[in-house]
C-alpha cells in the first residue's frame, strides 16, 4: 500500500512539472515549476556536497551555450528596436527552470525505485496523460469536480471556457496537444524497443489504453494532438516492418492486439457518438477534418482556414527579417504561426539559432542511444511542424533526458546531469 502511494505521489509530482500550474496557496508568481526547480537546485547542492564537486557533461554545455546565445540575440532585438519585450530575451531562464525542475523529478523517480530510465519516465509521462484526460472529462461532466478544481488552480481556465474548449489540470489547448504528441512517441519507442514491455501481454493492453486515450481525449482537448498520432503510427511502421507489409515474429501479439484494441475503441466511440451530446461535439471538433473529408470531400478545419487566411503575417523589411522587430508578446501582431511569430520578434538570426538548438538536442540524444534515434528524428519533427501552428518549443522532454540517469550509489555518485556519455538504461 505504500509503494501505491508513493507511485501515486510521484505521478502528481511529475505533472505538475510536464502541466504546471499555479496554485490558490502560492504566490501569483510562482508556479509548480518553479517549485520544483527550486527542489532541484537543493537536490543538485545536496549532491555536490556529496561527491564535492559539479562537472558538467560537455552536451549540457553545449545546450546551455545555445540557450545564452538565443537570449543574447533577443536581447539585441529588444534594445535594437526600442522596445521591452523580453518574452525570449529570458529563455536562459525558462531553460534552467526546466533543467532542474527535470533534475528534481529524476532526482525523486530514483528515490522511489533506484534508477532514473527511459522506461520508467515513459511509464510516468503514461500516466500523467491519460490522468489529464481522465481529469478533462470530469472536469466538463461533474460539476462539483470542476469547482474543486478552479477553486484552487490557476490555469487560465476562463479562457477555455471562453472559447468552448476542454481543459484538464494544467493542460490545455495547443501546448498540452504537443506534449501529448511526445509522449504517443515515447510510448511506440517503448512498445518497440523495450522487450520486457512487448512479451507482456497485460502491459501492451495497459499502454494501448492509454495510448488510444491520449489520442481520443487530447484531440478533443487540441488537435495538435494528431501530430503525435502520426509521427507515432510512422515510429510503429518503420520500426516493425509493417511499411514492407511485413509482420516480424516478435511483434506478432503486439499487433494483434493492437488491432483488438483499437476495434473496441473505435466500437464504443461509435456507440458514444450516437447516443451521447457532449461527446457527439466533442468527436466533431477532435476529428473535424475527417468529418468534412467524409461529408464535404475536403480535408479542412475551421482553425487551419484561419491560419492560411489571417496568421501568415512575414516582415515587411529587410531589418525586421534579420533582426526581428524586438515584439512578441500580447499577441502583437495577431498570429499564433510559430516560424511568423518568431522571426517577427528576433528576425532569421534569432531564429536560426533557436532551430539549431533543437536540432542539437535531437542529434546528440539519437547520437547517444542508438536505439532511440528514431524516436529522437521524430522528436525534431515535431519541433518543426508545431511551428506552423503555435509558437511553444519542447524543451521539457529533454530536460528530462539531459538528468535522466538520477542518482548513483557508490564512490563515483554523478547524475546524468554532469555525465559526458548518456545512457539510456533498460530498466
Amino acid at each position: 500500500m505504500f509503494k501505491l502511494f508513493q507511485y501515486i505521489a510521484l505521478t502528481i509530482l511529475v505533472s505538475l512539472y510536464y502541466f504546471p500550474i499555479g496554485l490558490s496557496i502560492l504566490p501569483a508568481s510562482l508556479n509548480t515549476k518553479n517549485v520544483l526547480a527550486l527542489t532541484g537546485i537543493i537536490f543538485l547542492i545536496y549532491d555536490c556536497i556529496q561527491v564535492r564537486r559539479l562537472n558538467i557533461s560537455l552536451n549540457l554545455l553545449g545546450a546551455i551555450g545555445f540557450s545564452v546565445v538565443f537570449s543574447l540575440i533577443c536581447l539585441f532585438a529588444t534594445d535594437y528596436n526600442h522596445t521591452t519585450d523580453y518574452a525570449y530575451a529570458s529563455y536562459y531562464i525558462s531553460f534552467s527552470v526546466w533543467i532542474f525542475g527535470a533534475y528534481a523529478v529524476c532526482a525523486l523517480v530514483r528515490i522511489v525505485h533506484g534508477e532514473v530510465n527511459f522506461k520508467l519516465i515513459t511509464i510516468y509521462l503514461t500516466a500523467v496523460c491519460f490522468g489529464q484526460c481522465v481529469a478533462a472529462l470530469m472536469i466538463d461532466r461533474i460539476p462539483t469536480f470542476k469547482m474543486l478544481v478552479d477553486s484552487y488552480v490557476n490555469q487560465g481556465q476562463e479562457f477555455f471556457e471562453e472559447v468552448d474548449r476542454l481543459y484538464g489540470i494544467g493542460a490545455a489547448l495547443d501546448t498540452a496537444g504537443v506534449r501529448f504528441s511526445l509522449v504517443l512517441v515515447m510510448i511506440a519507442a517503448l512498445l518497440v524497443q523495450e522487450t520486457s514491455i512487448r512479451n507482456n501481454a497485460v502491459k501492451i493492453v495497459l499502454l494501448l489504453l492509454a495510448f488510444f486515450t491520449i489520442v481520443l481525449i487530447g484531440n478533443m482537448m487540441a488537435r495538435t494532438t494528431i501530430i503525435g498520432f502520426a509521427m507515432s503510427l510512422a515510429y510503429l511502421g518503420l520500426s516493425t516492418g509493417l511499411l514492407q507489409f511485413v509482420i516480424r515474429e516478435r511483434f506478432f501479439n503486439f499487433f494483434l492486439i493492437f488491432i483488438l484494441i483499437l476495434s473496441l475503441g473505435i466500437a464504443i466511440a461509435v456507440y458514444l457518438y450516437q447516443t451521447d451530446e457532449n461527446f457527439y461535439h466533442n468527436m466533431r471538433f477532435a476529428f473535424e477534418g475527417f468529418f468534412n473529408w467524409v461529408e464535404k470531400g475536403e480535408w479542412r478545419t475551421d482553425s487551419t482556414d484561419k491560419l492560411n487566411r489571417e496568421m501568415w503575417i512575414w516582415p515587411q523589411d529587410t531589418k525586421t527579417w534579420i533582426i526581428g522587430s524586438g515584439l512578441f508578446d500580447n499577441f502583437v501582431y495577431s498570429t499564433d504561426i510559430g516560424y511568423c511569430r518568431l522571426i517577427l520578434y528576433c528576425g532569421l538570426t534569432g531564429f536560426s539559432v533557436f532551430a539549431l538548438f533543437f536540432v542539437y538536442n535531437a542529434y546528440i540524444f539519437a547520437q547517444q542511444n542508438k536505439r532511440y534515434a528514431l524516436m529522437f528524428f521524430f522528436f525534431l519533427v515535431i519541433t518543426f511542424v508545431i511551428w506552423f501552428k503555435v509558437a511553444t518549443d519542447i524543451f521539457v522532454i529533454y530536460a528530462l533526458f539531459y538528468c535522466m540517469d538520477g542518482i548513483e550509489t557508490g564512490p563515483e555518485l554523478r547524475t546524468r546531469f554532469v555525465r559526458t556519455q548518456p545512457q539510456m538504461q533498460a530498466a
